[in-house]
């Protein structure tokens, strides 16, 4: 691995060390300077995320899509993206890039668009829809407790 290479790992690990604190303007300041050093999917992604902690969903979106071109299999800027279009109340526009994230080749943890999906289906009424993908969660990740929860805030309407 050449030096501009661990410069921009370097810089993309104390982004993130930054982003976790909650110094999302440092972060993403970082985030860009490894960018520039080295574009990965990863970055755009995580450059994406910092973004919509500032409420500025369209910026994140862009940058993930610039992961997407970068590597078109990595499935987090996928669901986050659907995610994001959530946020904004664009539930049926949510839904192609969240099941283009549960098929994506490298994507962890698959959960979460699962998750993403119950939520868009939920807006929508669209409840059987939402409790299957809630089933789907649980199956994946037995443990994450708010796949239970979403689950049974459906079960709960649908009674």
């Amino acid at each position: 691995m050449e030096y501009t290479e661990k410069e921009a790992e370097r810089l993309f690990e104390e982004a993130y060390n930054l982003h976790m604190m909650g110094e999302i303007d440092k972060a993403i300041e970082l985030y860009k300077q490894s960018i520039d050093i080295k574009p990965t999917a990863k970055a755009y992604t995580f450059l994406g995320w910092a973004y919509s902690m500032k409420r500025d969903y369209d910026k994140a979106i862009e940058y993930c899509k610039k992961a997407i071109e970068i590597d078109p299999d990595f499935g987090n800027p996928y669901n986050d993206i659907g995610a994001y279009l959530i946020e904004m109340g664009r539930f049926e526009e949510a839904i192609p890039w969240l099941k283009q994230a549960i098929v994506a080749k490298n994507y962890e943890p698959r959960h979460f668009p699962h998750m993403n999906l119950a939520r868009a289906y939920m807006a929508m009424g669209k409840l059987f829809d939402a409790l299957e993908e809630a089933n789907r969660a649980v199956e994946i990740a037995p443990d994450y407790k708010p796949a239970h929860v979403i689950r049974h805030q459906i079960l709960g309407m649908l009674n």
